[in-house]
Parts: structure tokens; C-alpha cells; sequence
């Protein structure tokens, strides 16, 4: 009977491995001869207090000082298990009844050891979570009522706005800041001054064009930063069911939409790719509407088509590798 290796043969994850624990031989090597570095847990936190340092001359009321200004059980309430590393296996315990003189030096600690404080109050207050437990926390919750009768609040300023103008929306306003801020990231990168906004020559900045009306009731509704950016014509190199690879992060994977989608707002032409892992941030739906099916909930993802290249992506097998030296 075979069993299967668990030796990693990936060559980009050997690498990864060795480039962080490069140092793990040497990570202690500067250190005097007297110096301990100490992991300190708690049995009431999930907190770990990672490689404090003492010296081998500190006493045991050192070390306890140090675990109740970190945990806040007192002295006299800790029960002290020293492990070779967290997790691991006690090796000796100090009870609160033991001397406090006497020296860390005399436990033979290991660097990178685990003190575990075992909190024997019967009322500590880090018991059931108090400490780190934000649900256990009241939150302060305001009626509806009571917030529409505050000054100063974003819905008191929508509706002084609404009162200046009928036709005022925070929804509205909202999409005309985002194109706005989009108009100026755009001029600042490219020089160039997007269709629907103008360079106001007195203050620098780029501002909206406000179009004249041609009667009483029809105005010009210029195009929005997404739909110049991000029309058809930012697509046209794609074609549907073509594998694919998208950017950032190289994922692979086939086109499954091309289009609009109103849902996200952000307007424009969008690709849906079901990605061959799960690299993504949805099933191919967007607010109930399916645009796609992916076959798990992270296997989809909508990009810009300046994101994704079309061409011969195969599905990439990790497992693979070209080293000779591996079998």
C-alpha cells in the first residue's frame, strides 16, 4: 500500500516557504546570553502577546507584573503553565503559592517559550469574552424619529437641498460627486478633460458643463466618465465563451457576459468571467439579477474589459511543475 506525499512540489511555494523562514535558524542570534523572549496567552483571551522579553535574571513577580498589566488578572490569581512553544506541552507549572523571588533563569526557558496564564478568579472580569466580546458591548441605537428632528445630519442637508431644488436627490447627488472625482483622477493622470466637464481656469480645477436647455423641458444629459471609459468600444476585443486572463493577480478563466449592468452603478461596459478558481467575488449575480451561472459563490467576478485579455489561457494545473528534479 502507497501513501500519498505531503512534501510540497510546487516550485513558487518552496520559495515562498524558504523566503520566510529564511531566519528562523538565526532569529535569536543577536540576543544576549541572558535575554528570554517569552510568549505570554491567557485562558480567558484569544489574545497572544508575542515574544516579550525578559532577562534571565527577572524574578517570577516580574513576570507576573507584566501578564496583569497585559491581562489584567493580579498576581495572586495566576496559575503559570510553561510550555516549549504555545500550544505545546507543559514542562512546569507555578502556582500563585510560589515564591516570587525566585529567578526566570532557574525554569531553563527556551527562546520563543509560552507562559500560559491559567485565571483562577472565580470573578475576573476577562471571563465569557468581557474583554474582546464586542457583542457583548449595548450599542447605542437612535430612532428614526429622533434622527429626523437632529440639525446638522445628512438627511436635515437633503432636505435644504430638496427645499433650493425639487428635482435634488442624494442619490443623484451622490452619482454626480463620484463622476466628478472620476473627471479629475482622469485629468490628473492623462492631461485630458473628459466630454461633459471643463477646466475652470481661475481655480485649476475640472468642473461639470452646465448645458443650456433647448426648450422648457428637454436639456443635453452629457455622458458620464464610465460610459466614455468604458463603452463597447472597451470590449470589442473580447469575444463571448473565449478563455480568458484577468488582471490584477493573472486569474484565468471564460467569458460568460458582456454588457451592461445597471446594478453595479458604476455604468459602462462590464465582462463576467467564470474564473477557474475561486478567485472572485460572486456566482455571476448582482443584486438577484443572474447574468451568468458560476459554479460556486467565489468563482465569478466582473471586471473592465482593459482588465481582461482573451486568447489561449488554459486552466493552470498547480500541481505541475517543469522541474526534472521532481517527481
Amino acid at each position: 500500500m502507497t501513501t500519498k506525499s505531503s512534501t510540497i512540489k510546487n516550485e513558487d511555494l518552496l520559495a515562498l516557504k524558504s523566503y520566510i523562514t529564511a531566519a528562523d535558524a538565526t532569529q535569536y542570534n543577536s540576543l544576549a546570553a541572558t535575554t528570554l523572549v517569552l510568549d505570554l496567552t491567557h485562558s480567558n483571551l484569544h489574545q497572544r502577546h508575542a515574544e516579550i522579553r525578559f532577562d534571565k535574571h527577572d524574578t517570577v513577580d516580574c513576570l507576573r507584573q507584566k501578564i496583569h498589566q497585559k491581562t489584567g488578572t493580579a498576581p495572586h490569581m495566576q496559575h503559570l503553565q510553561l510550555k516549549t512553544t504555545t500550544g505545546g506541552t507543559i514542562f512546569y507549572e507555578i502556582s500563585p503559592e510560589t515564591e516570587g523571588d525566585r529567578k526566570l533563569g532557574y525554569y531553563n526557558l527556551p527562546l520563543g517559550a509560552n507562559v500560559h496564564c491559567v485565571d483562577i478568579d472565580p470573578y475576573s472580569s476577562s471571563a465569557g469574552g468581557a474583554y474582546e466580546n464586542t457583542a457583548l458591548v449595548e450599542k447605542y441605537k437612535m430612532s428614526d424619529e429622533e434622527y429626523d428632528k437632529r440639525k446638522g445630519t445628512l438627511r436635515d442637508w437633503g432636505r435644504q437641498k430638496k427645499e433650493e431644488n425639487p428635482d435634488f436627490s442624494l442619490m443623484k447627488h451622490a452619482k454626480e460627486h463620484a463622476q466628478l472625482v472620476e473627471a479629475r483622477r482622469y485629468y490628473k493622470e492623462s492631461g485630458s478633460v473628459k466630454e461633459g466637464f471643463e477646466l475652470d481656469e481661475s481655480s485649476g480645477l475640472i468642473i461639470r458643463v452646465e448645458h443650456e436647455s433647448f426648450n422648457d423641458t428637454q436639456t443635453v444629459k452629457p455622458k458620464s466618465g464610465a460610459e466614455i471609459e468604458y463603452g463597447p468600444e472597451s470590449t470589442q476585443h473580447l469575444t463571448l465563451h473565449d478563455r480568458c486572463q484577468v488582471q490584477p493577480g493573472s486569474r484565468r478563466g471564460e467569458i460568460a457576459y458582456i454588457g451592461t449592468i445597471d446594478e453595479l452603478g458604476g455604468g459602462g461596459h462590464w465582462v463576467g468571467v467564470i474564473l477557474d478558481e475561486p478567485l472572485g467575488k460572486t456566482d455571476g449575480c448582482v443584486d438577484s439579477v443572474r447574468y451568468f451561472e458560476a459554479p460556486g459563490p467565489n468563482r465569478g467576478g466582473f471586471f473592465r474589459g482593459k482588465n481582461v485579455e482573451g486568447g489561449d489561457f488554459p486552466e493552470i494545473d498547480i500541481f505541475a511543475s517543469d522541474s526534472e528534479d521532481e517527481l
